[in-house]
């Protein structure tokens, strides 16, 4: 690998890290960070206990059970029992958490599309499919 253009991408995720930290300090939509993905995972993948969404996110179990009791008090999630296993349990959405998560997403989309405005849609697909790519590289 080209060492300049390692050292490129390093500067610029960390320049984007502080910028994104910068930008997100201000609400989008309703939700925060940590609901919005816990939300957006259950949504998109049906739903799931608190250990398969500690092992997606790379998050301590006890961190994304914080994180979910916060949703359940909102009534954004609602828990599932495990029928063979009666202490387990799966988070689904509710309504109300469909709902938010909907808003939200449109909130920060519109932000996001306010920034790219610029870009054409080759370059905001090419970016977003490069994104896609090196976030799965974590997993």
């Amino acid at each position: 690998m080209d060492q300049h253009a390692l050292e490129t991408i390093e500067f610029e995720l960390a320049l984007l890290l502080r910028r994104i930290t910068s930008f997100t300090t201000t609400n989008i939509g309703t939700l925060d960070r940590s609901a919005y993905l816990l939300l957006q995972q259950i949504a998109h993948h049906g739903s799931a206990g608190i250990k398969a969404l500690s092992e997606e996110f790379q998050l301590d179990i006890s961190t994304v059970s914080r994180q979910a009791a916060v949703l359940e008090q909102r009534g954004y999630v609602r828990r599932i029992p495990d029928p063979l296993d009666r202490r387990a349990y799966s988070l689904q959405i509710t309504d109300p958490g469909t709902k938010e998560l909907i808003e939200t997403k449109a909130a920060r989309t519109a932000r996001i599309g306010a920034l790219l405005k610029d870009w054409t849609d080759e370059e905001c697909e090419a970016f977003g499919k490069l994104m896609s790519k090196f976030n799965r590289t974590f997993s």
